[in-house]
Order: structure tokens, then C-alpha cells, then sequence
């Protein structure tokens, strides 16, 4: 047997203690060092520079972000495809999905930088920046914006690498990349006195070492699967399935933004300066504890697709919940620590602050829903794996439209930037009781067909790949 089918075979029947781990580790140790670059960023920025250039910088993350949702789209989409595709043996599937997730990459990362560094300056005051905030703000965006094929392309690729299961690869990729950006950083904030492009531009190189190594990958046919990495072959029916697929990772992205954009607009009309850069770090203090579940989500997707396409839906049941357990052991003690110890923590980027009483107060209650977000985040990874992207883009979608701006606009007005931070942990809360229903129905629903021995309507791509059936 060779080391193919022995990946494939471990994932199907191997202890899912061991499997989790197997592949989780990887997966982790390369986004906690993903987390540690927005968090060193943020420190850099802090330390190096001043409030006024960090809160133009937090302005502008979000928007940068969307390359990120735009890598996701194209390598989620086809990750999902090809871990439900390597399950069921579609060999057909397999080589079409290399060549359409690339056409995804290069169409929608054209359709976001151009635009958006002609209006860098309209999207920074859109999210609520003005003067020097702005100023910093623009300078970030546009640097990043020279780079974007690079982070969405990179990023793309490491998603179907993952999807075959190969975590140890994909995370060797991801880590030399980060760790350039790390030592450059503040090489060129400083001592080439490029300032907050300097950050930028340490995170375009280490973006580009990151592209060339996924490249090579799939150039030397280090692929599971059969991958013509120089193909732009256009195959509708895959085409349609990688945006479908993928489409939940986009909206993350996206509804991100929309979160950003209704928060920074609060904090500019009730708040101040400070107040940003606060919200800017009590903001990436939680994104960076978030970084072990975005490893086990990425674990999650290869270990439940290519169970649900060889039909074992008890182990993709088993773990969905053994992954979602995991996350929460894995972050309850951080959560304490940052509970206990909240101040310490928002010193490492705002040094020369002296924190209010209710500052803490509400960094406490922003963090307080740490503990939930395994649960949400391997959902958000459960329902496109098994082809039920449905659930989890309506519920990105409707913690944005249907509760986050509403209660974002009238929340701060009433109680003022307490609102914020009362606002989203109530959100959060509310999302994760809905998942729990989600989930159970999905179980049942597994149970049933695992004790019938029947199928799971799904889309079925036919063997000359010119049809779909549902």
C-alpha cells in the first residue's frame, strides 16, 4: 500500500483520538504562528510606532482580510470537493479541481484589488477613519493590495493540501512564510523607516515565499491526486461546486468586514482615538486565542469529507464531536488567564496605557465567549464538508445582518461603547444555541441513513463530468 492510500486508509479507520492529533498538530503549530503575525503585527505597530498609526492599521485589516475570504473561497470549495472526491474514488473529479479553484483565484482577486486600491481613501472613511488614522490607514491597505494574488493564490493552495489530509505539509508552507514576516517586520518599520508599510510590505514577502512554496508543491507532483498546476482548464460543473462549496469560508470574510465597519463607525461617533486602538487590541488578543481552533477546523475538514464520501456517517459524527471538545480544553485556560488577567495582556500592545476599570470590564465580557467558539467553528467547518453549506452560510450571514448591525447601531447609542462589547458576547451566545439545534438535526439525520444504509442526497458529478444530478 503505498503512502496515498495509507493517508487515506488512516483517516477511515484509525483511533479518531489519534487521527485528531495526527493531523491537528500541524495544523495548529501553523496557526497559532499565523495568529502570532497579526498579534506581532499589532505589538510591532504598538511598540515601535504609536495609537494613532494602530488605529489606522485596524482599520484597515479588515478590508485586507477579504483576500484572505477570497483564498478561502477558492481553497475551501475545492478542499471540500476533493476530500468528499478522494472518499468515493472520483478520480474524474480529482484532476478538474486544481485547474478551477486557479480561475476562482485569479478572477475574484481582480475583482477586489483594483477596485479597492483606487478607493483605499473612500473604504478607510467608510470604516470610520479621518486625518492621521486615515493617512495610516491608506498607506496599509495599499501596500497590501500590491500583493493580494499572492496571499489569495498561497492561501488557495494550502486549502487543498490540507483537504488531502496533509497537515505536516501544508503547515511547513504556511511556517516559512510566517516566520519571514516576523523577522522582517520590524526590520522595516524601523530600521528602514518604512512605518506601517513596512509592516505591509514584511507580510506581502513572507505571502510570496508562502505562494512559491505551494506552487512547487504541485509542480513536483507531490499531489495526492492528479493536479496540473499550470491548467486554467474550465470545467462548469466543478467550477459551480468549488464556488458553492466554498462559499461559506468567502462570507466569513466578508461578514468580518461588516462587523469591522459597523463597530469602527460606533466607536468614531461615541467613542475616541483611544477607544479604537482599545477595540483594536482587545480584538486581536481574541483572534490570536481563536489560531488553535482555525487548526482544528482545518483538521476537521479532510477527516469528515472523506469519511462522509465513503459513507461512514457515525465517524463523522464522532468527529465532529471529539474536535469540538478538544477546541474547548484548548482554550478554556487561556480564557481564564485573560479573565484573571486582563491587563497584563492588553499592555503587550498598548504599554504606555493606563486601563479604566470599565476597560477591563469590557475586555472581560468581550473574551467571554471563548470558551463557546469550538463548538461554532467546527460547524462552520462540519456543514460544507458534508455538502450542506446552506446552514453554515446562513448562520455567518445572519450574525452580521439580522443581529450584529442592528444591535450595533442602536446598543452604543444607548449605552454607549459598552454597548459594543455587551452586544457581541449576547450575539455569540445566541449563534451558538442555534448551532446546537443545527447540529442535533444533522446527527439524526446521520443515524437514520447510517442505520438504513442509505445515502445522503448530495450532488453527484457524473464520470464524463458534464452533468449534475442532485
Amino acid at each position: 500500500m503505498d503512502l496515498i492510500a495509507k493517508q487515506k486508509e488512516f483517516i477511515l479507520t484509525g483511533a479518531l483520538a489519534k487521527v485528531m492529533w495526527k493531523l491537528s498538530l500541524p495544523a495548529i503549530i501553523a496557526m497559532v504562528l499565523f495568529g502570532l503575525n497579526a498579534f506581532m503585527d499589532t505589538v510591532y505597530i504598538g511598540q515601535l510606532m504609536d495609537e494613532i498609526a494602530l488605529s489606522g492599521v485596524a482599520l484597515a485589516y479588515p478590508l485586507t482580510s477579504i483576500t484572505l475570504g477570497l483564498g478561502a473561497w477558492a481553497g475551501t470549495g475545492g478542499g471540500n470537493l476533493l476530500s468528499i472526491a478522494l472518499g468515493k474514488n472520483d478520480t474524474n473529479t480529482q484532476r478538474s479541481i486544481l485547474s478551477n479553484a486557479t480561475i476562482l483565484m485569479l478572477i475574484t482577486t481582480l475583482l477586489f484589488a483594483i477596485p479597492s486600491y483606487v478607493f483605499a481613501e473612500e473604504l478607510i472613511e467608510l470604516m470610520g477613519g479621518n486625518g492621521a488614522v486615515k493617512m495610516y490607514g491608506v498607506l496599509y491597505l495599499r501596500a497590501t493590495l500590491w500583493a493580494s494574488p499572492f496571499w489569495v493564490y498561497g492561501l488557495g493552495l494550502n486549502f487543498i493540501v490540507r483537504a488531502e489530509g496533509k497537515m505536516k505539509e501544508a503547515a511547513i508552507m504556511m511556517s516559512f512564510g510566517l516566520i519571514i514576516n516576523l523577522i522582517l517586520t520590524p526590520i522595516f518599520i524601523k530600521y528602514f523607516n518604512m512605518g506601517v508599510e513596512g509592516a505591509a510590505w514584511a507580510t506581502n514577502t513572507g505571502m510570496l515565499i508562502y505562494c512559491i512554496m505551494g506552487y512547487r508543491y504541485f509542480k513536483k507532483g507531490k499531489a495526492s491526486f492528479t493536479a496540473n498546476i499550470d491548467s486554467l482548464k474550465y470545467n462548469k460543473p466543478i467550477f459551480n461546486n468549488i464556488v458553492k462549496m466554498g462559499f461559506p469560508g468567502l462570507m466569513m470574510s466578508i461578514m468580518g468586514l461588516v462587523q469591522a465597519l459597523v463597530v469602527f463607525i460606533a466607536i468614531s461617533k461615541y467613542g475616541t482615538v483611544e477607544d479604537l486602538a482599545f477595540f483594536a487590541s482587545a480584538n486581536r488578543i481574541l483572534l490570536f486565542l481563536m489560531t488553535p481552533l482555525f487548526g482544528l477546523m482545518r483538521s476537521l475538514q479532510p477527516v469528515t469529507g472523506i469519511n462522509y464520501g465513503a459513507k461512514q456517517y457515525k465517524r463523522v459524527k464522532s468527529s465532529f464531536v471529539l474536535f469540538s471538545k478538544t477546541g474547548f480544553w484548548l482554550v478554556f485556560p487561556f480564557w481564564l488567564l485573560l479573565t484573571i488577567f486582563p491587563q497584563q495582556s492588553l499592555s503587550l500592545m498598548l504599554p504606555d496605557v493606563q486601563f479604566s476599570t470599565d476597560n477591563l470590564w469590557h475586555f472581560r465580557i468581550y473574551v467571554f465567549v471563548l470558551p463557546f467558539l469550538p463548538l461554532v467553528f467546527m460547524a462552520l467547518t462540519y456543514f460544507p464538508a458534508i455538502d450542506k453549506s446552506k446552514p453554515a452560510s446562513i448562520l455567518v450571514l445572519a450574525r452580521q445582518l439580522i443581529f450584529y448591525i442592528p444591535l450595533m447601531i442602536f446598543l452604543p447609542k444607548w449605552f454607549g461603547i459598552g454597548g459594543i462589547y455587551y452586544g457581541a458576547t449576547c450575539i455569540d451566545i445566541v449563534i451558538t444555541i442555534w448551532i446546537v439545534f443545527l447540529c442535533l438535526k444533522s446527527f439524526k439525520s446521520l443515524s437514520e441513513l447510517q442505520d438504513n444504509g442509505q445515502n445522503i442526497p448530495k450532488i453527484v458529478i457524473n464520470s464524463d463530468l458534464k452533468s449534475i444530478e442532485k
